[in-house]
């Protein structure tokens, strides 16, 4: 069956597994966009793919939503909205910059209770963990979600991953909370960015960056050593 993929074929399947739920608009905005006919385009190609069997679908959703072919999320979960949630976000990240490294629902403790943050990237030269609330929590449960960062962070565990730089130290990542509410959450050894989107935080920073140009003081970027500089 793979002699009949492209490689366009195998990075879809390939995005489709990473993200878990990629709808079609979305698979038009990243892998046809530049085609003449880029809906048509992606329509033809998905439905091959799916009677090959190579993907699965779902057409609760309009336009129709595509997942792996081993997906354990039921074809109308609230989990699909979960995940392409996570692919907004990422998609917002690619608008300004592609990320690296990227990961959909980390796990970087290795253990179940520890840290699970959606998405880990490094976006413009910065780590990022985001977290993406959809539904609002109480100020106790989200103070509770950031103790969890730092208890990973006093434990060192997070110096070995394996995204972090060789030829210089171990960099904790901040963590970005996109959430339309803001909490009372506070942290002294982490930096906690809470943002409705990224293009929120992209427009935060920037004008910062004016700030500084302009010899205007503002509050420092950094937390444990860590710079962000999204200019």
């Amino acid at each position: 069956m793979s002699f009949r993929l492209s490689q366009r074929d195998k990075d879809i399947i390939g995005f489709i597994n990473q993200f878990r739920a990629v709808d079609r608009d979305s698979l038009v905005e990243l892998f046809f966009k530049q085609l003449k006919s880029p809906v048509n385009a992606c329509n033809s190609v998905m439905v091959r793919l799916y009677r090959l069997g190579v993907i699965e679908r779902t057409q609760q959703y309009s336009p129709t939503v595509y997942l792996p072919v081993d997906a354990k999320i039921k074809k109308n979960s609230q989990k699909i909205l979960h995940f392409l949630s996570i692919l907004d976000v990422y998609k917002q990240l690619c608008s300004y910059s592609m990320p690296k490294s990227v990961i959909v629902e980390d796990k970087p403790t290795g253990r179940k209770g520890g840290i699970e943050p959606d998405l880990f990237c490094i976006f413009k030269g910065s780590p990022f963990w985001i977290e993406i609330q959809r539904t609002q929590y109480s100020e106790q449960k989200m103070q509770d979600k950031v103790r969890l960062y730092e208890e990973f962070f006093f434990s060192d565990e997070w110096k070995t991953l394996h995204w972090q730089p060789e030829d210089r130290s171990a960099i904790f990542p901040s963590v970005i909370l996109i959430t339309p509410v803001r909490y009372a959450v506070n942290s002294d050894h982490i930096r906690i960015i809470q943002v409705a989107s990224i293009h929120e935080l992209m427009k935060k920073y920037k004008g910062s960056a004016k700030q500084q140009r302009d010899g205007k003081p503002r509050e420092s970027a950094s937390s444990g050593g860590i710079k962000i500089n999204l200019t």
